[in-house]
């Protein structure tokens, strides 16, 4: 989700005629073509944003 948050805008300037739909599948291709050294800021935030969800549920119940 953080990947496609940050290219989002940048790939619909590059294709504006690109449906949402489009848009999804172009973000997946690039995001396959990364390496996983490329991808792992991505996955640190991703894996943050989990814990915090994780304490704030608990906090919750």
């Amino acid at each position: 989700m953080f990947f496609s948050q940050e290219k989002r805008a940048s790939v619909k300037e590059e294709n504006p005629e690109a449906t949402f739909g489009q848009i999804g599948k172009i973000l997946g291709e690039k995001w396959k073509a990364m390496s996983d050294e490329e991808k792992k800021p991505y996955v640190q935030k991703a894996e943050a944003d989990k814990k915090r969800y994780e304490s704030e549920k608990a906090a919750q119940a």
